[in-house]
């Protein structure tokens, strides 16, 4: 090759011992000067190779979609509260009747149970089914009655304020007795009896076909599960029932006390 050729020629005459130190410094250069045309010719150029290569386009960013929350039933609006409703809660609330125990408003003519935290916070609602008589007092001795001995007109879900705590029932159950001696529980709805479709009744846009228990107060298992019992649990609770026929006067004297009650609250 004639680079090779170049380099032993330069080699040969540097090669005396005075020009030991120049000569290094000498073919090195020399051998650079003659290879770099060689090694510029063999490189390939990468200009043309830029130039060649196609311009890729950038792609625009993927736009991220936000799928809409699911919202449960418990988390929507609160339904419109009736008057009589909308005064036993404020009057609970002003007279702290309920003392340091959560509780429970339970409006019959809506078949609505509105829950409450010790401190009077608003926990949440749901629908419940309810006896299946009208009416807001227990008939006497229906407590010692079997549930075949109970007449429809007696199956009444009685109005008025309790102190509800829990305790056995028939079968070993633990329920939330509101008033045991007549034998009225808040439990979970029970769906032993197909024929009577009570989860249905439950679901049901409208309180008219939740007259169906004996006197007891069914509610959603998962409402009663998650939250209801729970906060019972220990201590027990306040449940207060408004009346079907008699007015919320009649039977809680004291709420007429409200307005005053508002009033120093308000000083």
């Amino acid at each position: 090759m004639p680079g090779r050729t170049i380099l032993l020629t330069i080699t040969a005459i540097l090669d005396g011992p005075c020009h030991r130190v120049l000569r290094v410094g000498t073919a090195m250069m020399l051998a650079i000067a003659l290879l770099a045309p060689q090694l510029s010719l063999a490189a390939p150029s990468n200009t043309n190779a830029r130039a060649a290569a196609p311009v890729r386009k950038r792609k625009p960013p993927a736009v991220k979609t936000v799928s809409p929350p699911i919202v449960l039933a418990e988390e929507t609006a609160q339904t419109v509260r009736s008057e009589a409703a909308s005064r036993m809660i404020a009057w609970v609330a002003a007279a702290h009747d309920n003392g340091k125990l959560p509780y429970v408003v339970i409006d019959k003519q809506a078949a609505t149970l509105f829950l409450f935290s010790a401190k009077g916070d608003f926990l949440g609602e749901a629908p419940v089914l309810l006896g299946i008589g009208i009416g807001d007092d227990s008939s006497p001795g229906v407590g010692a009655k079997s549930l075949e001995e109970i007449g429809p007109a007696e199956r009444t879900t009685p109005a008025g304020r309790f102190i509800a705590k829990f305790g056995r029932a028939l079968g070993r159950q633990r329920v939330l007795w509101v008033d045991y001696t007549n034998s009225v529980a808040l439990h979970a709805v029970i769906t032993t009896h197909k024929a009577e479709h009570r989860v249905e009744r439950l679901l049901s846009p409208t309180p008219d076909d939740n007259r169906i228990s004996f006197g007891c107060i069914n509610v959603g298992t998962s409402f009663y599960s998650k939250k209801l019992r729970p906060l019972f649990q220990r201590k027990g609770g306040m449940v207060y029932i408004l009346p079907d026929t008699k007015s919320l006067d009649e039977v809680f004297p004291r709420v007429r006390l409200l307005p005053y009650l508002d009033t120093v609250a308000s000083r």
